[in-house]
């Protein structure tokens, strides 16, 4: 059930509200301004109402503390008012709500727009999924990828932690495929992204595809060797899922990785770190396929 937030100072509007949404949506009352923002930046609305007349702060001045922070901006809002002028909906339209509701409404009215705009809020959220999703695996495509890695990257600059560059490549996948056919090849890839999706689990972590048979993950906070211990125990795993591989070249089907574990400075380049993790990934195919090989902190390859 769709969750609406109803910010209004008027505990029998709000009741009223209520009371013609209550059969269809999941609904939150605030009765100040200052609580609807709270409400709105800790839980996940697809619509909020606000009263534009309230005391203190009032509809617009909320409207725009919504429309400036990142986490609410893209909640839309209806503004619910008695103010009829031109001037007004003009500025709650300037300042970013999608809708009015005069008062006083009618339990019609106030249910085909709240539908239509919870409709609009649903469409525009999956359209946004899809792009940023890898329509075979599931997980993460090249261009989420690369908004993540150098937002993270900013951000763990300034608080000076260990970041993590991760690669993974399916070994001998060509061969897979000219073997199996590209059916059973597009299925070890969902697979192998199932694997590592599922073993990096922290709100931190983060794997995306990268392109073709290749993975990318990014890892905060964790040491070196910490890292390189679990890239190791997640490579273990793919190879323990014993899928069939072509025998002249393996039994299984398993990953080679590489990557490089960095406390960022200031002037420090992710495209840097980038190119060492893709030459690690390179190595570890060179050295035989089948292993994990870092840039550890000690400036050396860990095999």
């Amino acid at each position: 059930m769709e969750k609406i937030l109803i910010v209004d100072d008027s505990t029998v509007q709000a009741a009223q509200l209520k009371s013609i949404l209550d059969a269809d949506y999941d609904i939150t009352i605030a009765q100040t301004a200052e609580k609807g923002l709270s409400y709105a930046s800790s839980e996940d609305y697809s619509l909020i109402l606000l009263d534009v007349v309230m005391p203190g702060m009032d509809g617009f001045m909320l409207l725009k503390r919504l429309q400036e922070e990142i986490i609410t901006r893209s909640i839309p809002v209806i503004l619910i008012t008695s103010l009829s002028d031109i001037e007004n909906e003009q500025r709650g339209f300037t300042l970013g709500a999608v809708d009015y509701i005069a008062k006083p409404f009618h339990p019609i009215i106030v249910q085909a727009r709240v539908n239509t705009h919870v409709k609009l809020y649903k469409y525009r959220k999956q359209v946004e999924q899809q792009s940023v999703t890898d329509q075979l695996t599931g997980i993460a495509n090249r261009r989420q990828y690369e908004r993540y890695s150098k937002s993270k990257w900013d951000e763990i600059t300034r608080l000076h932690l260990p970041f993590s560059i991760c690669m993974f490549d399916i070994d001998y996948f060509k061969v897979y495929n000219d073997t199996f056919g590209h059916p059973a090849g597009d299925k070890v890839i969902t697979t192998v992204a199932g694997t590592l999706s599922a073993n990096l689990q922290r709100a931190t972590d983060f794997v995306a595809r990268y392109g073709g048979e290749e993975f990318i993950a990014i890892l905060v906070g964790d040491e070196a060797k910490d890292v390189f211990r679990h890239v190791k125990h997640i490579k273990q795993k793919i190879e323990n899922l014993h899928i069939p591989h072509n025998p002249s070249v393996s039994k299984w089907v398993t990953v080679s990785a590489g990557g490089v574990t960095v406390v960022p400075k200031k002037d420090d380049q992710y495209h840097t770190y980038l190119k060492i993790a893709d030459t690690m990934l390179y190595d570890a195919k060179r050295y035989g396929r089948n292993q994990v090989v870092w840039f550890g902190d000690d400036m050396k390859q860990w095999r």
